[in-house]
């Protein structure tokens, strides 16, 4: 069991840093970190929890989907900052219209 263990963190980590080298031009979503760090805890914690192979898939898929719910959740609060922190320094200013009696 604690190859298997052993085994699945080698592997998402081989992934996890493989994923960081072809990154360097496009930026992985939120949603995806989430679902990888939720798969990789979930697959780990299945596997603790299960003592079996199956586990681990089903604490990985279960892990993997969960996180990227949150995921998704925190890219929606990121962009709801970004929002009201440009409507707050954004304002539409008028101009004035004078009219100059002569």
């Amino acid at each position: 069991m604690k190859k298997i263990v052993f085994s699945l963190g080698l592997i998402f980590s081989v992934l996890l840093s493989s994923t960081n080298i072809q990154a360097q031009h496009k930026k992985i979503s939120d949603q995806g970190k989430g679902a990888i760090i939720g798969g990789a805890g979930g697959a780990v914690a299945g596997g603790l929890i299960g003592h079996s192979v199956g586990g681990a898939l089903i604490g990985g898929a279960i892990g993997a989907g969960g996180g990227y719910i949150i995921g998704n959740e925190h890219r929606k609060n990121v962009e709801k900052r970004k929002r009201a922190n440009w409507r707050a320094h954004h304002t539409l200013v008028r101009k004035a219209k004078y009219r100059y009696h002569n």
